[in-house]
């Protein structure tokens, strides 16, 4: 911190320092709830990691990217934001600079191999049901030696990294390209395999996707009651594909314009506060996927109550102020809580607190709800399925 480079017009804010201070607190928020929403995703999937489907490994591998990247910027960019000037120096510069590559195009390939093994298992099931977990792990590989491949590049002369417009972080020097030739086809190639074609491939992945979940759904209401037109799988489906395609879009796309801006046009007249705003909405993502898969993975919401819920127990049991009785009556309210039942649109019941008590005591409970059936045609024969079944296979498949 000592270094002449620290005192460098270069490493000083061109911002106002209420836009620094403004920078700073949502990086703050930013890297809490990055830090709580991917440990508590990593937590959850340790637990039901003998489970793991394949597709799943690639949510892990985004919430590691997603760490590191919060662990390897925040902590210089929010002091520094505070601070109106960068405060480490050149090398740590390049160091921030090369991980906030390395990290987010690890996340947005990693969002592109997703769609693509979605699109496997959801449109060509045939083909989707031979992918593994060996495949995931070795494609998981893949992700991170492409985006490798990137943020090394600048370290090798081929592109630069620098401080960025506003001062106070570093990125790739998006103003090298106007005189320089290695730095635009640098940034050339960035763009094209690490903006376009990801965009591309995951928008017509999902699409594919929608399209087959339409004509599965129609199939469907075909051979079912009107009552179960719509199912879970299909809204899961339907959650995750607008939901990825909007982080994606949302995130780096600002980001991703202001750079075009001032690689290929005249960068002295991009304004430092549009590279600071893009800035700030390219990191959110760092927060935003695992809120996307905890809220809408079924599998990871109920590992994540199951876990929240014996927390609270022990920490219960463990109080010295608790009552045995008291303790008594509060399981059993909770089990009559859970014995809720939950009705089907025609009137019938399906005790879900039954099964979840039989969990726990397989030996003395034997529980058959009550199932409604449906045929499903399948070229010139049908087979009889639970509505539970047509519901909850797509979803299976899909993660």
């Amino acid at each position: 911190m000592g270094n002449d480079s620290d005192t460098s017009a270069v490493f000083a804010s061109t911002i106002s320092k209420e836009y620094d201070i403004l920078m700073g607190s949502l990086y703050g928020v930013f890297c809490v709830l990055s830090l709580m929403g991917n440990c508590i995703l990593l937590l959850v999937a340790y637990h039901k990691r003998s489970t793991l489907k394949p597709a799943e490994f690639f949510i892990i591998n985004l919430s590691i990217s997603d760490l590191g990247m919060t662990l390897s910027l925040f902590p210089l960019a929010i002091p520094s934001a505070f601070s109106h000037r960068w405060l480490f120096g050149e090398i740590t510069c390049q160091l921030y600079a090369m991980c906030g590559v390395l990290f987010g195009l690890c996340s947005l390939t990693n969002l592109t191999a997703l769609s693509l093994v979605c699109c496997l298992k959801v449109c060509f099931p045939s083909h989707g049901n031979k992918f593994s977990s060996s495949h995931a792990r070795l494609l998981v590989v893949g992700v991170w030696c492409y985006a490798s491949v990137f943020a090394v590049g600048p370290l090798a002369q081929w592109g630069h990294y620098s401080a960025e417009p506003y001062g106070t972080a570093c990125c790739i020097d998006w103003h090298a390209p106007n005189h320089e030739l290695s730095a635009l086809s640098y940034i050339v190639c960035l763009f094209v395999f690490c903006y376009a074609l990801p965009c591309t491939v995951i928008f017509l992945s999902y699409t594919f996707i929608l399209l087959t979940v339409r004509g599965s759904r129609q199939a469907v209401q075909q051979h079912v009651s009107p009552q179960t037109k719509t199912t879970n799988a299909h809204a899961l489906i339907v959650k995750l594909s607008v939901a990825v395609c909007i982080g994606f879009l949302g995130a780096w796309t600002p980001y991703a314009a202001v750079a075009m801006w001032a690689a290929f046009g005249d960068a002295t007249r991009v304004p430092p506060a549009a590279f600071a705003l893009a800035a700030v909405f390219a990191k959110s993502s760092t927060m935003y996927n695992p809120m996307v898969y905890l809220l809408c993975k079924p599998n990871f919401r109920e590992c994540l109550y199951r876990d929240t819920s014996m927390l609270r127990q022990r920490i219960y049991r463990g109080s010295p102020h608790s009552d045995p009785k008291e303790r008594f009556g509060s399981n059993s309210q909770r089990h009559k809580d859970m014995s809720i039942s939950t009705r089907f649109s025609n009137g019938q019941q399906e005790s879900y607190g039954a099964c979840l008590h039989c969990t726990e005591n397989a030996g003395l409970c034997h529980v058959t709800p009550p199932q409604r059936t449906a045929c499903v045609l399948t070229g010139s024969t049908y087979r009889e399925v639970t509505v539970g079944q047509l519901s909850a296979k797509p979803q299976d498949d899909f993660l």
